[in-house]
């Protein structure tokens, strides 16, 4: 999936002085507009390629900048690649230059940043097979300490892995997938030090502390150990595509070369992986594609015995499962578009066996079930909110979750046990800071275990939050959550910055962001839109926003744009729009179609070169996404696609101000995805308004690793919003 998280905030302190208002913002775009025009920008080579398909031919100048993992990894870089490195640093330069006089800026938005995160930190343990878990953060230190105590909290502190450690030397580095074994003496996880999501598997003795020579090359993290504590599942990608294509089994002391393929997927269209089942008693391989999901089930205590398929593999059927004591639980979208439970006995999963527990609903999303000895917790989406619904399954008793807050996210947290009545779940809004809460179903009382401190103090009855809807072009009522300081204005001199993702499904929710803060301390509006391609009104939602729909979410956004113009919230002059991934192909199509509205663009990571990236198999994640884009070797998708393709659909015209975000190792959205787009659009556009991009020339989709580190690209993406917006250093 092309998605991206990302954290959206500003802010300025310390002893310099910044000004503000019209004039001042005159002056700052000014200062912005005379360094960029006194330097001359990098003009990428051109080597026109002609790309024919369905009688239509397009030619493309910048074809030539994709390289292969190959060369890009090289020792001695060939002509093309150090053309193609010698651009992306020459645009670092250039953006550096145009950025200069926000120096300060960054570095007074980055301590801020950072100042506001406790750097001493510890999650909540979680209790699982013996021992309680935990993470926790020591300062100066960018990555996470994995921390575990036996049978009680009092007892001694056991590191099972000090990721600063591993992360010594360098520049990126991620471990991630950690696994126990079920006799709690081995650990596994998955280590990547250049940022393509490719992961080596290691193991690790917790009573003695050696890491074993085992190395399970071209992973996936995560995995599955079965229950002779000796025999471990994982997954291996193509090595060309990236996608996942193969489990194996792994016997420790072994080399992989001995590892045994179990299951092996054929169709580019599918991701793969392999996990337990809560229960422990099934290691779980799971394929799916857009529309459909297929498992394969084995007994975790015959760890060399044959996997059996769930049920055969369908059309257009997507659907979970968990097992508990004799029943598999199914959460599925058969003859159900927002889904339903059912249940099945775990020696008869044939769909005639299937039996109805929890019904369809038109206007409620049946997300996801948590299943307890005596209760089912049910995540529901409606109306642009979640919803946590509480089942007795002894008598059938039901009730929710109240939460108090117009626009607000909950969702459940680790519960690896069956045999309690406490459920743990996750709350934040725009307003309130993230909170660990554990709740008893049964007295129906709550415990906030923690909630997210914020250093220096906040106090959520500073800021005010909202719901409201704007009419789509088509008559469709579209939600946004809106949060600003109490005292902010809503008048056209108010800056405010619109965010959306709008695909794949995923939803948008109204999370609390203590980096946002500044922003909105700053006098800004922060309005998320939760436009079609999401999911967050329900499956429909979803599926009015992607193939031959795709329309709908760029419509959407460009639709909420006008809503807050004309409930006067802001001005086009003072409009801002952020998106990554994805969120980029959305930022990409509405400065082609609707520029005039929006002052300033950030496009993170964006996936913009959408016919020549999906007509190439080769790339990772292209197979996969066929039934969410569509597949261009059809001419009805090929043409569909083109009509909105940000790269193809550049032209002569005048562009807001634009800052683009890349990874050169991103493996989502290659780098010469951005890097076409922003020189085709230095070629057409018509304007003197800023257009710069900044290469992470170490880092992959997610940027920088870290804890800290990241927001160092958060203070320079921010500080381009703010310069555009006044705030301009003096002395």
């Amino acid at each position: 999936m092309r998605a991206i998280n990302l954290f959206l905030l500003i802010s300025l302190t310390g002893l310099l002085t910044y000004s503000c208002g019209p004039a001042s913002n005159v002056e700052s775009k000014d200062m912005m507009k005379e360094k960029a025009q006194s330097m001359t920008a990098p003009a990428a080579i051109k080597k026109d390629s002609v790309l024919t398909a369905h009688g239509d031919t397009r030619v493309d100048p910048y074809f030539w900048m994709r390289l292969t993992d190959e060369q890009k990894t090289a020792e001695q870089p060939d002509d093309q690649t150090q053309q193609v490195v010698d651009y992306l640093n020459a645009e670092n330069g250039y953006t550096d230059k145009v950025l200069s006089h926000t120096t300060g800026l960054q570095e007074e938005l980055y301590e801020e940043i950072v100042g506001r995160i406790k750097q001493t930190d510890e999650s909540v343990p979680y209790f699982k097979n013996e021992y309680w878990y935990y993470t926790r953060y020591e300062e100066g230190n960018e990555y996470p300490i994995y921390c575990r105590k036996k049978r009680s909290l009092n007892n001694p502190e056991e590191v099972i892995l000090n990721v600063n450690e591993l992360a010594e030397g360098h520049e990126y580095y991620s471990a991630s997938g950690l696994k126990v074994s079920p006799d709690n003496k081995i650990l596994s996880f998955g280590e990547d030090t250049v940022s393509r999501r490719v992961y080596v598997i290691r193991f690790k003795n917790l009573e003695t502390g050696e890491i074993y020579e085992d190395k399970l090359e071209n992973a996936q993290p995560g995995g599955a150990w079965a229950n002779d504590n000796k025999t471990f599942f994982y997954t291996t990608k193509n090595k060309v595509s990236l996608l996942s294509e193969k489990i194996a089994r792994h016997h420790l002391g072994e080399s992989q070369d001995a590892d045994q393929i179990v299951y092996q997927e054929k169709d580019p269209s599918y991701y793969i992986g392999v996990m337990k089942s809560k229960s422990d008693d099934y290691v779980i391989i799971y394929n799916s594609s857009t529309l459909v999901s297929d498992y394969h089930v084995l007994k975790a205590d015959n760890p060399d015995g044959a996997f059996q398929q769930f049920i055969p593999r369908g059309e257009k059927h997507e659907y979970t499962i968990d097992h508990y004591k004799d029943k598999w639980y199914i959460v599925t979208n058969w003859e159900a578009l927002n889904f339903r439970l059912m249940e099945t006995p775990v020696d008869a999963t044939s769909r005639d066996n299937w039996k109805e527990v929890i019904a369809h609903r038109d206007d409620v999303l049946l997300e996801s079930v948590d299943v307890f000895d005596n209760h089912l917790v049910i995540s529901e989406r409606g109306n642009a909110l979640t919803h946590l619904r509480i089942r007795d399954q002894n008598t059938g008793d039901e009730h929710y979750l109240d939460f108090g807050e117009p626009a607000y996210v909950a969702y459940t947290s680790t519960n690896p046990e069956f045999s309690t009545t406490s459920l743990r779940f996750i709350y934040s809004s725009l307003t309130t800071p993230t909170s660990t809460i554990d709740y008893d179903m049964v007295s129906k009382t709550k415990e906030i275990k923690k909630q997210q401190e914020v250093v220096g103090g906040h106090n959520p009855e500073d800021y005010i939050t909202e719901r409201i809807f704007a009419t789509a072009r088509d008559g469709v009522k579209i939600p946004m959550s809106i949060v600003y300081k109490r005292g902010t204005k809503k008048t056209a001199d108010t800056p405010l910055l619109q965010y959306a993702y709008g695909s794949y499904g995923s939803s948008t929710d109204p999370w609390f962001s203590s980096v946002r803060l500044s922003l909105l301390d700053r006098g800004f509006i922060y309005a998320i839109s939760h436009i079609r391609g999401g999911q967050e009104m329900g499956r429909q939602w979803y599926e009015d926003g992607k193939m031959f729909k795709k329309i709908n979410t760029f419509n959407d956004f460009i639709d909420c744009s006008k809503h807050l113009i004309a409930e006067g919230y802001t001005s086009s002059d003072h409009l801002y729009a952020m998106g990554g991934s994805a969120g980029g192909l959305l930022m990409g199509a509405i400065v082609n179609m609707a520029p005039e509205l929006y002052n300033g663009i950030m496009a993170a990571v964006p996936f913009v070169d959408v016919i020549s990236t999906m007509m190439d198999e080769t790339i990772p994640l292209t197979t996969n996404e066929f039934d969410e884009w569509g597949n261009p070797k059809n001419k009805d998708s090929y043409d569909y696609m083109l009509s909105y393709s940000p790269y193809d659909q550049v032209k002569e015209q005048d562009y807001p101000n634009i800052l683009i975000t890349t990874g050169y190792f991103d493996s989502q959205v290659q780098y010469w995805e951005p890097a076409k787009w922003l020189a085709k659009l230095r070629d057409k556009k018509t304007d003197d308004n800023i257009l710069i991009m900044h290469t992470n020339m170490e880092a992959g989709h997610g940027g920088a690793s870290g804890r800290f580190k990241r927001y160092k690209e958060t203070a320079r993406e921010y500080a381009f919003f703010l310069d555009l917006e006044g705030q301009v250093l003096t002395d």
